[in-house]
């Protein structure tokens, strides 16, 4: 690892002292909730969610029953994996089928972490359901979506085993869930209960990560191998300054103190997907009491002129096809930007980096003086969701919107936008031209998640970001309400949260709801809708109309015709 910190540096060693001093490294590994402060309630809480510290030590012991998982798994005659959960439960796998080398006898993993109607619907029609397993995960055991996705599949295989239903099944929950009694209720082929102490963003070297990256062929020896060396790294007894957790940490939390608190990922195309990872990490750890590091992933890299003073580059390092980034990022330095240089020359390096980043993201928190290990913002678009989806299940509907402005294919809905607003082009550069230095836009897209919905969002963060010199992530619903929604709520004030939705041309019941998945999808976006105002959010909300491909075009065209001077 590597740190050009220009004038950043001495407060980086200042921080690492004051670490030393209080010997975080020590009682990290001692398990010492004091280290960040809080009440005893709080204290207990967060003495139960350090079991990540040796998972990969007790996972180990574990891999041979992995490797004979995937073996059990093709001779039972499965064609492929699906694994269904949500953030912590789901964002660890998918990133490690993308980044490593799968063996042969690897099964097709897919990751299903949407209510998105469409995205179900090819998952069912990509094979037949009687020829998948299906992993259903959630920490908690009553997470909503992974119990629609579990109801639905189910019911398919049902239709086909009958009774036999439970072979095409595993579930990975906490001992005690009623995720566990179901499964035992419904004779899963198989039930992990993870290891107590590790919370769902912390839980990527435990079963949750680890049983459906060894289904895809993921070579989990190798994987935990390479954790253990970034474990021993970062062990009670290495000093401050030669901890790479630790530096890593000093500076996260040094330099969101001193104003750059934008952590933006620079990564070529083999390791990219980590970024999602990192994503829900960082923001749903540190993102509460008004403060957090908001991760800022896939963006393309820009000229110095388009940045403002609040980022932080972290560029991990391949060794190939690197030349185009590494150019970009002299710029940025020569224009004064801090910029981590983290050398990932090969794959199976993920294995550091999921181990690195958790004990550097402790030690940020202790820098801001939050607990790192609780999420008290989730619950509240939760509970609008349920809310709204409890209207729907009496009424048949959600209770119906008015838009303030419908400008075909779009429509604009708004609670602090003032009438009269007389065109699209208007509502958004009167909401865009809320924008602050130091603030950030997250574009919150509630959509079919495809190549041409990410290339299209991928354009407006480009046109955004250049336009107003300001961080702009790029959020898929609902999968970034279990990462960075929390900081959304929790975090710094001078966020503006732009929500895309568009109409579902076909539906899938949801067995057991008196509703699909489009209601529910709509129901999210709302709730979170209304959690961010109650939080004094700016948030405009964009409804694409049917064709969604056509919206965002429409919607790309205007913002890049808006003059903000």
């Amino acid at each position: 690892m590597t740190l050009d910190l220009g004038s950043y540096s001495k407060a980086v060693e200042k921080r690492l002292a004051v670490l030393a001093e209080t010997g975080f490294g020590l009682r990290l590994w001692q398990r010492d909730p004091s280290l960040w402060g809080g009440s005893a309630r709080e204290k207990g809480q967060v003495a139960g969610s350090l079991g990540w510290l040796d998972v990969a030590q007790t996972m180990e012991l574990n891999q041979d029953l992995l490797l004979k998982l995937r073996q059990e798994a093709r001779e039972a005659g499965f064609g492929r994996v699906v694994h269904m959960g949500m953030g912590g439960s789901s964002l660890a796998p998918q990133v490690m089928a993308r980044v490593l080398p799968l063996a042969k006898d690897g099964l097709p993993l897919t990751v299903l972490d949407t209510t998105d109607p469409a995205t179900v619907l090819e998952i069912e029609r990509q094979a037949p359901p009687e020829d998948t397993l299906f992993i259903v995960a959630s920490k908690s055991g009553t997470t909503a979506e992974p119990h629609a996705f579990g109801e639905y599949f189910f019911r398919l295989v049902s239709q086909e085993k009958g009774g036999r239903a439970g072979e095409n099944f595993i579930a990975i929950t906490d001992p005690g869930t009623p995720l566990a009694e179901l499964a035992a209720s419904r004779d899963f082929r198989h039930i992990f209960l993870n290891f107590p102490g590790i919370g769902g963003r912390y839980s990527a070297l435990s079963f949750f990560g680890l049983v459906p990256a060894a289904l895809a062929g993921v070579d989990v020896a190798t994987l935990l191998g390479q954790a253990l060396v970034m474990q021993q790294a970062c062990a009670a007894p290495v000093p401050g300054g030669e901890n790479p957790g630790l530096v890593l940490g000093a500076v996260l939390g040094e330099l969101a103190l001193k104003g750059r608190d934008k952590v933006t990922f620079i990564a070529p195309g083999s390791i990219a997907a980590l970024g999602m990872w990192l994503e829900q990490l960082l923001a749903e750890s540190t993102g509460k009491k008004g403060k957090g590091l908001l991760p800022v992933a896939g963006e393309a890299i820009g000229r110095p002129d388009v940045y403002g003073g609040d980022r932080l580059f972290v560029f991990f390092k391949t060794g190939s096809n690197e030349a185009g980034l590494e150019k970009g990022l002299s710029r940025l330095k020569a224009a004064g930007h801090p910029v981590v240089t983290i050398g990932v020359e090969e794959p199976y390096q993920l294995g550091q980096e999921f181990f690195r980043w958790e004990v550097a993201t402790a030690a940020a928190g202790a820098a801001l003086g939050i607990n790192p290990f609780d999420q008290p913002n989730v619950q509240e678009s939760k509970d609008n969701t349920n809310h709204l989806l409890g209207q729907a299940a009496k009424a048949g509907e959600l209770p119906p919107q008015s838009p303030l402005l419908m400008e075909a294919p779009l429509s604009i809905y708004s609670e602090s936008l003032a009438p009269p607003v007389d065109s699209v082009s208007t509502a958004l550069g009167s909401f865009l031209g809320k924008a602050r230095p130091g603030g950030y836009l997250a574009l919150m897209a509630y959509l079919t998640e495809n190549g041409e919905s990410a290339a299209a969002l991928a354009r407006l963060q480009a046109a955004m970001r250049d336009r107003l010199r300001l961080a702009v992530t790029v959020g898929y619903g609902p999968r970034f309400l279990h990462s960075t929604g929390q900081l959304h709520k929790g975090g710094p004030e001078g966020g503006l949260f732009l929500q895309l939705t568009c109409d579902d041309n076909e539906d899938a019941l949801i067995p057991g709801a008196a509703y699909g998945f489009s209601v529910f999808k709509q129901a999210q976006a709302l709730g979170d809708f209304k959690a961010l105002e109650g939080h004094g959010r700016s948030v405009l909300r964009v409804h694409l109309g049917a064709d969604q491909a056509g919206g965002l075009a429409r919607l790309e065209e205007i913002v890049k015709g808006l003059n903000f001077g």
